[in-house]
């Protein structure tokens, strides 16, 4: 599947561009801590470098991913956030992570809330969730300040660790 293809979004704070080689080592750093716990990581080096490794691959098998957050002022990576589909997953996600030292400026939700419109415009997608674990009550309200609510009733990846599913009203549902 083909789809346009988009060099950067732009928010009013943030460049989001697609990742690259260059943003390894912050990527690896963010992986191997304590704070990537509820986004596959605390993982030893290896497994950070394969986690990064795989959005780099996702970008180029899928034609999407998750998006590099940099500020406006710097290209130096501050997080990742936006479209993820890896093969068996159950519905399209937009996911987000911050790195050491990036939150608590609502990065977060600004870069997610523009790859969501990025990902019904040009994705067309029209499901769109947030698989959360159950204990990162940050990410929890980054989904709720997005608009997204809780729904038991969905399947969740399935890889062996408890995780909630919120999930963005439809696009008729917000107008």
């Amino acid at each position: 599947m083909s789809f346009p293809a988009r060099a950067t979004i732009e928010t009013a704070r943030l460049i989001l561009r697609q990742p690259v080689p260059r943003d390894v080592d912050a990527a690896v750093a963010f992986y191997v801590s304590e704070r990537a716990q509820y986004s596959g990581g605390n993982v030893p080096m290896s497994h950070a470098f394969r986690n990064f490794a795989s959005i780099l691959g996702h970008w180029q098998i899928r034609g999407f991913g998750l998006w590099a957050i940099t500020t406006r002022d710097s290209d130096a990576i501050l997080g990742l956030a936006g479209p993820y589909y890896p093969h068996g997953w159950p519905e399209t996600e937009i996911g987000y992570v911050l790195f050491d030292g990036a939150e608590g400026h609502g990065f977060a939700t600004e870069a997610a809330r523009a790859t969501i419109t990025d990902a019904r415009s040009r994705l067309g997608w029209g499901e769109i969730v947030h698989y959360i674990s159950p204990e990162n009550a940050r990410s929890i309200a980054v989904a709720e300040r997005l608009g997204a609510t809780l729904d038991p009733q969905a399947a969740t990846p399935g890889h062996g660790k408890p995780c909630l599913v919120y999930r963005q009203p439809k696009p008729e549902a917000v107008s």
